[in-house]
């Protein structure tokens, strides 16, 4: 077994990455302290293909490698092929940011020889390094649950620049993009995401977007970019329509980094608790993120220049998909609220 020391000597290094936009983004705090802590070392991300090109946007990766589930790497057989790419590789080192067991058995199929993680899933025999998770770290922010895990591992984590940073191509299609719209990065651009994987709990009323988006068009001359995946194509729709004035709806049309770029180039962006806000932390844009039935203690945006909505409740924060009463949370957020801040924060950019 190594011991700490060895493992920071570590020289081919795997990180198995988290498997959602925000949890990258949150991750990236720990991400950073493992590269500062080891800057001579060649550093992997196994991560599944919708955050891989996140993953490629953080300074400080040499190389990102996909692992297709669904795809080649489905079912006993697949994992057992992955676990033989990997091996190929022969990496000295993985740290586990992912908790499932899956993370642990194919690491330990690839021989890789120190592998470290939380003991969770029942994971802890197939782990070189395990690290119990200590109580009550569940109930602080997400980006000290990683940290932690680091830190008792011997990297250091310092202060540093966690922002990602759109790449050249992708910064010259979005300016394609826009070209295509009539708009520039000369204009006020507002992006707004209103959609949220997790449940409808966590989404502020698609009439509310779409009057603040008015309001912003009428007293600010802003131009909107409406944000989403295919899935949120429905909701991104109906704030369109609801709109008295025209918007770029890039709900399922944009790869990751195409929306990265796009976003890294607005004055503001607004969002719901979601992947998409913690992207906009990420690239350091100013933020408005709304929260209905999360804790922004736990997940609030990263990015000095993130602004969190909450309106606590009798019933809040109680985590659920769908609000069983009344929505008094998101209900208590008025248009003006947000209006009143992002006419602030609009000011702020252009000044």
């Amino acid at each position: 077994m190594f011991s700490e020391s060895e493992l920071l000597k570590a020289k081919n290094l795997l990180i198995r990455g988290t498997n959602w936009i925000g949890d990258v983004i949150m991750s990236l705090p720990a991400l950073s302290a493992v590269r500062n802590s080891v800057p001579g070392a060649r550093i992997t991300v196994l991560a599944k293909p919708w955050v891989a090109d996140l993953y490629r946007l953080f300074p400080g990766i040499d190389e990102v490698i996909i692992f297709q589930s669904p795809g080649c790497h489905d079912g006993l057989a697949g994992k057992t092929r992955l676990a033989k790419e990997l091996r190929q590789r022969r990496f000295d080192a993985a740290l586990l940011f992912q908790n499932a067991i899956e993370a642990a058995i194919i690491t330990a199929l690839a021989r890789i020889p120190a592998r470290a993680g939380y003991t969770t899933d029942g994971r802890r025999l197939l782990l070189t390094h395990p690290v119990k998770r200590r109580k009550g770290v569940d109930s602080l922010h997400q980006t000290r649950y990683y940290l932690e895990m680091v830190r008792s591992l011997g990297f250091i984590a310092e202060p540093d620049d966690l922002m990602i940073r759109p790449d050249g191509e992708s910064l010259r299609r979005a300016d394609e993009m826009l070209m295509e719209q009539n708009l520039s990065r000369e204009d006020i651009l507002v992006g707004i995401a209103p959609g949220a994987a997790y449940g409808p709990a966590k989404m502020w009323y698609v009439e509310r977007y779409a009057a603040l988006a008015d309001r912003l068009v009428d007293e600010m001359s802003a131009r909107i970019l409406l944000f989403g995946s295919a899935d949120d194509a429905v909701r991104t729709g109906t704030v369109k329509n609801l709109m008295q004035h025209g918007a770029l709806d890039l709900a399922g049309t944009t790869s990751l980094a195409e929306a990265s770029a796009l976003m890294s180039l607005c004055s503001l962006v607004v969002s719901n608790d979601s992947g998409l806000m913690h992207l906009a932390g990420g690239l350091g844009v100013p933020l408005i993120a709304v929260f209905g039935s999360t804790n922004p203690v736990a997940t609030s945006p990263l990015g000095v220049r993130s602004h969190v909505m909450y309106r606590q409740v009798h019933c809040s924060p109680c985590l659920k998909k769908t609000c069983p009463t009344d929505f008094a949370c998101m209900d208590a957020i008025t248009v003006d609220d947000v209006r009143v801040l992002a006419l602030k924060l609009l000011a702020e950019a252009e000044a």
